[in-house]
């Protein structure tokens, strides 16, 4: 359950409908362009919205207006999960894993009174597909010589499954999970548990692993060894005995899996705007020993990879990670400001850095952030906005305009938030929120957003 180290940084009162937040303090700065205030004052009535849009290159902002009061993210809270989770995992080469235990007096046995699971909440842990998968594990513990397991045990207190019910989701996050469950998702922790331990003994067994007993137990929490106090013939104190028995030695390893880069799983998770997939990152940042377990101190984690990447965390209110929550607040400035840090992230290349600028390393499309995000005019439409274009595909069609970027909806709620390259070249980072009542047609908003991103791209 290691983790690579994390790469060298660049940048170190709920409300509803139309009701407005109280205001945050004004900052001096341009305002709205004649042709964006004109798209802004006539979006529906009741409609709220906020405007930042920042200059990557000079760094000057083109465009404001709220950029400091607080809107329900809907989906651009996507882009938090993402951002933390690429620090946390340590850039492009990070992982997660999964590995099989047993006692440490039984080491090198081939019968064991147990296999104990233990998981980082990997999301693209398999059953049989590849190395990273159950049956890769199994086999790992036949060619270690084991033939027989009294039982199978996962160990779950590396995540407190419980505090994410009650998610408007609905789903349990367990410290293991498997990939095939994404179109049929676990009710509960339990059933989740019967799952995996099914079809990790059905696996065992396939490798020529003997279970003597079906279903998966739970694994008893770790408690530290505390020698007993040793005094010598004069009765003074002595250090502990460094020596720690057999039987209370931590379990030791059999089998070892890990996940590739988190790539392709950001793609599948920005690009079709998946809410599952999102709540799985999120549960990654509460494993043990890094996080606390639960999902409160996920989203502690979360606030504190913005910090470390400079981003303003006034106002900013975090409650889940797929944003379905109009719970979740987010202001402009905190959103425009996480775009910029890590479009100036440096991305390992073949396990180094290349020595080129951020600005380049986004035109050659090698920044992993960027290149997970939706890509606006393609026009292709798949199943699901599988595709590069993802939820972007049908919009700006023959614009001519490069946009990245993350949309965001729930009733009454629009959000669009991303990269556009201007005129000048420059690549501009944005954020439009729009907030109203919930019977707002969407589509208004969104078209809205498109012709806000048009006149910005032709004005810089």
């Amino acid at each position: 359950m290691r983790r690579l180290l994390p790469l060298c940084l660049a940048l170190l009162a709920p409300w509803s409908g139309a009701q407005a937040p109280p205001a945050a303090p004004p900052v001096r700065e341009p305002g709205l362009s004649a042709g964006v205030r004109r798209v802004v004052d006539g979006l529906p009535p009741g409609v709220r919205a906020g405007v930042l849009v920042r200059d990557l290159t000079t760094g000057r902002v083109l465009e404001s207006r709220n950029a400091d009061q607080p809107f329900i993210p809907a989906s651009n809270r996507k882009l938090i999960v993402a951002a933390s989770a690429l620090l946390d995992r340590g850039g492009a080469g990070g992982w997660w894993s999964t590995e099989l235990t047993v006692p440490a007096r039984e080491v090198g046995r081939a019968r064991v009174s147990h296999l104990t699971l233990r998981g980082s909440a990997d999301p693209t842990l398999s059953i049989a597909d590849g190395p990273n998968s159950l049956r890769a594990l199994a086999r790992q513990v036949h060619g270690r010589g084991v033939r027989e397991v009294g039982a199978v045990l996962l160990d779950e207190s590396t995540l407190d499954a419980s505090t994410w019910d009650g998610l408007l989701l609905g789903v349990p996050m367990t410290p293991v999970r498997l990939a095939e469950w994404h179109n049929n998702t676990p009710t509960s922790a339990a059933e989740a548990r019967e799952r995996v331990g099914a079809a990790l003994v059905a696996e065992l067994r396939r490798a020529g692993v003997r279970v003597r007993s079906e279903g998966m137990g739970t694994a008893r929490p770790f408690l530290p060894y505390r020698p007993p106090s040793r005094t010598d013939e004069r009765g003074q104190a002595l250090p502990p005995d460094p020596v720690v028995p057999l039987n209370r030695r931590p379990e030791q390893g059999v089998a070892t899996v890990r996940s590739g880069s988190p790539r392709s799983f950001l793609y599948a998770m920005l690009r079709p705007s998946d809410n599952l997939r999102s709540e799985e990152l999120l549960a990654t940042l509460a494993v043990r020993p890094a996080g606390n377990g639960a999902l409160a101190g996920a989203l502690a984690r979360e606030r504190a990879a913005l910090r470390r990447l400079g981003v303003d965390l006034t106002h900013i209110r975090l409650a889940d990670g797929s944003g379905l929550s109009r719970e979740n607040r987010v202001t402009p400035r905190a959103l425009v400001g996480l775009l910029r840090a890590v479009h100036d992230l440096p991305y390992p290349t073949a396990g180094a850095l290349r020595a080129e600028s951020p600005g380049q390393t986004y035109r050659a499309r090698r920044n992993l952030f960027v290149e997970a995000l939706p890509q606006a005019g393609t026009g292709a439409y798949l199943p699901g906005y599988a595709g590069r274009g993802g939820t972007l595909a049908g919009r700006l069609v023959g614009s001519g305009l490069d946009v990245r970027a993350k949309t965001g909806t729930l009733p009454g709620v629009s959000a669009l938030s991303g990269y556009v390259t201007g005129r000048s070249g420059h690549t501009l980072a944005f954020s439009l929120l729009m907030n109203g009542p919930e019977n707002t047609f969407n589509r208004a908003l969104r078209a809205a957003q498109d012709e806000i991103v048009r006149a910005v791209a032709a004005a810089y």
